[in-house]
């Protein structure tokens, strides 16, 4: 039983999480975070795990095996799998990509299979069928087929464009060139003809065709190097590294054609930082790492050829693993038009139930006693009934508007293409354009309430610079003189004396050049020649100039410092470090590189002076340094009050001290660090122990303070989009009190702002809990659940919540550690029972427990989650999309930020610094945060708007023309008769109405660019659904059945019992229809007018041109000519110009589109005089608001003490210290570096303290 409590269990009051460390890596399987559970195992569950694997034995070892230079192995029987019946293919996939959906024979049937899996084009192609039985059709079947071939021809041309693109792209990968091993020699072979096991030579600058085991390369020691772009869109250079056997013996054409290595290793996945397996060659095994694999899509650089072995080809690849589907979008007005669409179906079906029921009866009372109406036929009048309710079915379809999709379609697609050319989205430094990447949600970027944000080179720059240091207890960095007085305005330092300084490099305080050059201060020199030595970065030349290769932007910017100041890092060897101090080039021993990663949070280096003196060097952030200081360190408590400071200034801040060592203590711990490096398990753990025994007693020297800006605009963008009734929520993976600076920064946080921490917050909703369980008793459902706040009203609040506080609160952490319960296995039926009972509850309470949560965050004004993996960013929104049922927008540039952007209902990239993955994955994507406040109160607004009028119009519209059938059937009979000529049916939609609205559509707005971004508070209107919901739909029902009555009844009384001019009576049906057609017509498209805020001449012209277009197409049809040439097709011969030659009809038609149209302009005068909207208002002082001065945003004081700490970046993966410690990245040959270490005996002098 105990144990059964224990599983019930999700949090413990007595944890703290630590806000320092992030949960878990979103990397790391199932299996490996079992792995890390409690060190001491129950003993229940260790026999019950026993039990487990003795019952059911899983194989883990690698299944996917590779033969070098033998198709013929992978073509066996054992390796095909069965496809189809007893088709088998080999589970080798071939290296032919294939993203292209149609060819040639089967692009017509499955794109109209696709198509009709639309249930509108089914519908209609139904209806089409139900048209060609003559006994209930009364509409020629023309009336549909054209409607529909027209929408169907449009998507089908669209996807066939699509399509071909696909194919043209598919061709020139697949036809891209290589060399591979055929009958013993390399030989130049397609890409989609390389196969699993080939051996293939790439050169400088080639793709890689497959993922394929680095054999050996031109380089020394097997280095390849490879950009990455297409994988991460980080063009930084990634180095790779083979076997060393293989690199030895597979050099020359012979050797690697006999090579018969055998490798197992994993199954193909989507991991693209993960690989395992094993070399079997030579009678020796040999494992293997993605340090080793050259990945599909990277490109070989700085490398003249290099050797591989085709281990996964095609769709097997890791590239195409990651390019799965993306999950389909939707918007709000789209599920809210199908359901609508659902209605008018709804109304349809009961229409003609209606009618037909009334056609049964009026056969049954008047029908079967006229003898002029008899037909041949003895059907009953139930039968009849049921054909006319299929008549109906015909007659009414346009209820159901076919042209409603595709004119959406059409629509989104020229609303994307306004944002793609909008210029002020444009950003010329990178010269990158906005980019919708998706045509479908352009009208949700209207309703927005939530936006989820990344930090790092989201809100910021990404680009890290050296501001402000603190040596010895003093601060540098502010604008003085070189005796030490400060100046508002004074010149940049001059870093002339140094050759190899940066030019772009920006610094201010000339009193610290005065410090270095003087040299009366050892610290500082050691200072900046710790940030020259300590470090992982790797140094090539370019065109004489250094050129630094970081494996963090902070890493680069304090290297990058440090030779500006004069200690310049030139150049390395496995073992040596060479610097030139203020001009002198010395050369130090590099006794071991002791390497960063996220638990240490610290790097150091331990050196050999050419004196003979051992040093050790270490960086790191100040919580992990201070603990490690020697008791004696004068200057902490001053360097304490530096880092508050940079903290308040929002930059981020870095420890740097050192330490002597003794010979005797070096020997020692090098014996003990020798024998971690070789450790076959847990090295990184051993490693990481001896490294903490060397790592103490540390002085310190200062502190560095590094900028890393916000983005042009953030605040100005955050201010406006916060009177949208946006709420903004940062999602960062950067420490707690960087993110908290950086939202003070960026004003998310102000002074009068209240910050909740994750304790906090834990207390009220275990406080809310509780309460909540008291009240959850016998009688809970009788009592309605009461919404209490959290807070109390008024006043500022933000929370600010650690990813560890995160998994405690939402109860995700402790399932982790506990899935070991999991192998304990019921015994009976009773306790399966207990455990489900159990399982059950544990769900509610977590479910509970996270709405708890959304409902408390979305009390406050901002809120910063940080230290949060990929996979808790996603969990976030997904959280607030499920309780909250809002629509949300997710924004990022890293890869990290894919997950949450495709979990948003809109996702944004930024094409910044990190590379192009989350651009790839987003619906839309700009350079700058600053443009989001344009997407969303300008395009997002006016789509939102377009769309909705668009729809009300579209329903009106067609209500309006399909119900005068309804009208028209108590004066037929309910016979199904049509009150239309055929021919005016089939062109209503498609041409006399079509074009004004799509206009409206694509170009309407209430008020200009500009006041939409003045007046935020005009983007309410699509958050809160006022213009188009469900009220909004029935009032157009309803507008469209009154305008429907009036064009039907108007007519009908006007033509009962007249007489023309000429004495001829013009009430035929003909002249009647005809009538009612031109009213109709003109009506439906001088309403469109009356809905149009922005007139343009192309708005005018449509207007006016399809009446004119309507007239012309009616008169052809109806002239003589026509009738001859197909007389059963058009019947109505000479009807247009015999009724409208009658002034009386003039008269008819005049009066019908007056009564339809005056009632909704008194409306609209009442509506605005009256009850104003805000755009109304805006509306009428525009040009008054123009001539005004612009709207600026007031200025918000910043705190002014502060004792936040602001965090120092390091990279999210150990450094290059493996690579350098091995040697491997040094070019013994042809390298540019050669000029700089080729005397490594030269004589080193002597400078300063170092």
């Amino acid at each position: 039983m105990s144990t059964e409590r224990d599983s019930e269990t999700t949090f413990d009051e007595d944890f703290q999480p630590n806000d320092e460390v992030v949960p878990y890596s979103d990397d790391e399987t199932e299996d490996e975070l079992d792995d890390q559970g409690p060190a001491v195992e129950p003993e229940q569950n260790r026999v019950n795990k026993e039990a487990e694997e003795n019952r059911e034995p899983v194989r883990k070892e690698c299944t996917w095996q590779v033969k070098a230079n033998d198709r013929k192995y992978h073509e066996q029987p054992h390796f095909k799998n069965t496809k189809f019946f007893c088709i088998k293919e080999s589970k080798y996939a071939n290296n032919a990509i294939k993203t292209y959906k149609y060819n040639a024979f089967t692009f017509l049937p499955m794109n109209l299979f696709e198509q009709f899996k639309r249930a509108a084009n089914f519908y209609f192609l139904v209806l089409l069928i139900l048209q060609t039985i003559p006994q209930i059709s009364t509409l020629a079947w023309y009336t549909t087929l054209f409607p529909l071939l027209l929408v169907l021809g449009i998507t089908a041309i669209k996807d066939l464009v699509d399509d071909v693109a696909r194919h043209k792209m598919d061709r020139e990968v697949n036809n891209r060139t290589c060399e591979v091993i055929k009958d013993g020699r390399f030989k130049v072979a397609k890409w989609k003809d390389v196969q699993v096991g080939d051996v293939i030579r790439l050169r400088k600058n080639d793709f890689v065709p497959a993922d394929i085991l680095l054999l050996s390369s031109s380089e020394p020691n097997s280095l390849c190097y490879v950009e990455t772009a297409e994988l991460d869109g980080e063009t930084n250079l990634k180095f790779k590294m083979s076997l060393e056997i293989t690199d030895q013996y597979l050099q020359r054409e012979d050797a690697l054609a006999a090579f018969d290595g055998f490798i197992e290793c994993e199954e193909p996945n989507n991991r693209l930082d993960k690989f395992t397996g094993i070399l079997s060659w030579r009678k020796t095994k040999f494992p293997l790492d993605a340090d080793k694999i050259l990945l599909r899509g990277c490109v070989i650089r700085n490398t003249d050829f290099c050797h591989g072995l085709v281990i996964f080809a095609g769709a097997d690849t890791k590239i195409m693993k990651n390019s799965g589907k993306t999950r389909f979008k939707r918007t709000k007005i789209d599920y809210l038009m199908n359901y609508m669409v659902y209605t008018i179906i709804v109304v349809l079906i009961l229409l003609s139930a209606g009618l037909a029921i009334g056609h049964a009866y009026w056969e049954a009372q008047v029908g079967n006693y006229s003898w002029y109406l008899y037909d041949g036929e003895d059907a009953t009048p139930s039968l009849l009934g049921f054909y006319n309710f299929w008549g109906y079915i015909i007659v009414l379809n346009t209820m159901v508007p076919i042209s409603l999709y595709v004119s959406v379609e059409v629509i989104r697609l020229g609303q994307s293409h306004f944002i793609n050319w909008d210029l002020q989205m444009y950003y010329a430094a990178k010269d990158t354009p906005a980019k919708a990447r998706t045509t479908t949600l352009n009208e949700q970027l209207g309703q927005i309430h939530y936006i989820f944000s990344d930090k790092t080179g989201t809100l910021t720059q990404n680009i890290m610079t050296f501001k402000k240091c603190c040596i010895n207890g003093q601060i540098y960095g502010d604008h003085r003189d070189a005796s030490q007085h400060n100046h508002n305005k004074i010149e940049q330092v001059d870093f002339s004396w140094n050759t190899h300084a940066d030019e772009k490099f920006a610094f201010y305080d000339h009193y610290l050049i005065e410090q270095i050059q003087s040299g009366k201060e050892p610290e500082v020199r050691q200072f900046f020649f710790l940030l020259a030595v300590c470090h992982t970065v790797m140094v090539d030349r370019i065109d004489g100039h250094l050129n630094y290769q970081a494996a963090s932007p902070d890493e680069g910017a304090l290297v990058n410092a440090a030779r500006n100041f004069g200690f310049v890092f030139l150049a390395r060897t496995q073992n040596t470090i060479t610097i030139s101090e203020l001009g002198t080039e010395r050369t130090y021993n590099v006794l071991a590189i002791l390497d960063f990663n996220s638990d240490r949070k610290r790097m150091s280096i331990i050196v050999r002076t050419p004196e003979g003196n051992i040093k050790l060097y270490c960086k790191g952030a100040d919580t992990v340094i201070y603990e490690r200081l020697h008791r004696m360190n004068p200057t902490k408590q001053e360097t304490q009050d530096a880092l508050d400071v940079f903290a308040n200034e929002t930059l981020r801040t870095l420890c740097l001290c050192y330490k002597e060592i003794e010979e005797k203590e070096f020997a020692e711990w090098n014996k003990k660090f020798m024998a971690a490096s070789v450790s076959s398990t847990n090295r990184d753990e051993a490693l990481d122990k001896v490294y903490e025994e060397i790592e103490k007693d540390l002085i310190l020297l200062g502190a560095t303070a590094i900028e890393d800006k916000l983005q042009d605009g953030v605040p100005e963008t955050i201010s406006k989009l916060a009177k949208a009734d946006i709420k903004i929520w940062v999602l960062t993976g950067d420490k707690k009190e960087t993110a908290e600076n950086i939202g003070f920064a960026c004003e998310l946080l102000t002074e009068d702002t209240t910050i909740c921490y994750g304790e906090d917050i834990n207390s009220l909703l275990h406080t809310r809990m509780e309460n909540q369980r008291n009240r959850g008793g016998v009688y809970a459902k009788f009592v309605p659940p009461v919404q209490e706040p959290f807070f109390p009203s008024g006043g500022n609040r933000a929370l600010i919540i650690t990813g560890s506080w995160l998994n405690e609160i939402l109860l995700e952490k402790k399932t982790k550690r506990s899935k070991i319960l999991k192998l304990k296995f019921p015994r009976t039926e009773e306790e399966r029972r207990m455990r489900t009972q159990s399982k059950r509850r544990l769900e509610a309470k977590k479910e509970q427990r996270q709405k708890n949560f959304v409902d408390l965050a979305c009390e406050c004004s901002a809120v910063i989650c940080c230290r949060v993996t990929p996979k808790q960013k996603a969990m976030v929104v997904d959280l607030v999309k499920k309780y909250k049922k809002a629509i949300t927008l997710a924004i990022g540039d890293g890869a990290n930020d894919v997950n949450m952007i495709k979990t948003a209902h809109i996702g944004v990239g930024i094409s910044g610094q990190e590379g192009m993955q989350a651009v790839m994955s987003s619906d839309y994507s700009f350079a700058q945060f600053r443009y989001l406040q344009r997407l969303l109160l300008v395009h997002g607004r006016w789509s939102y708007i377009r769309m909705c009028k668009f729809l009300r119009y579209f329903f009106y519209k067609n209500f309006a023309f399909t119900l005068v059938h309804f009208w028209y059937s108590f004066f037929n009979g309910y016979s199904a008769q049509t009150a239309y000529e055929d021919w005016f049916i089939t062109l209503y939609n498609v041409l006399y109405s079509s074009l004004p609205v799509l206009l409206m559509g694509l170009l309407d707005q209430d008020v200009s660019d500009k006041l939409s971004l003045r007046f935020p508070g005009l983007y309410i209107v699509g958050q809160r659904d006022l213009l188009f919901n469900y009220k909004r739909f029935f009032v157009s029902l309803l507008h469209g059945i009154l305008t429907s009555m009036i064009l039907f009844f108007i007519p009908l009384g006007a033509y009962l019992q007249t007489v023309g001019q000429d004495g001829e009576a013009p009430s035929d049906y003909q002249s009647f229809a005809v009538t009612i057609a031109s009213a109709l017509v003109i009506t439906v498209n001088f309403q469109i007018g009356l809905d149009t805020s922005y007139w343009t001449f192309v708005n005018a012209f449509s207007i006016f041109g399809s009446i004119a277009l309507y007239f012309g197409i009616m008169f052809d049809f109806h002239s003589a000519g026509i009738h001859v040439l197909f007389p059963s097709t058009f019947q109505f011969t000479g009807t247009a110009s015999n009724a409208l030659r009658q002034p009386y009809i003039w008269l008819t038609i005049i009066l019908t589109v007056a009564v339809c149209l005056l009632p909704v302009v008194a409306i609209r005068f009442l509506s605005m005089t009256i009850w104003p909207s805000e755009s109304d208002k805006i509306q009428k002082h525009r040009k008054r608001l123009k001539a005004e001065e612009q709207w600026q945003r007031r200025q918000v004081f910043r705190r002014g003490v502060s004792s936040r700490r602001s965090a120092y970046a390091f990279s999210h993966q150990r450094g290059y210290a493996d690579l350098i410690s091995s040697g491997r990245s040094i070019r013994k040959k042809r390298s540019p570096l050669d000029a700089i270490v080729a005397d490594g005996t030269a004589e080193y002098r002597r400078t300063g303290d170092s």
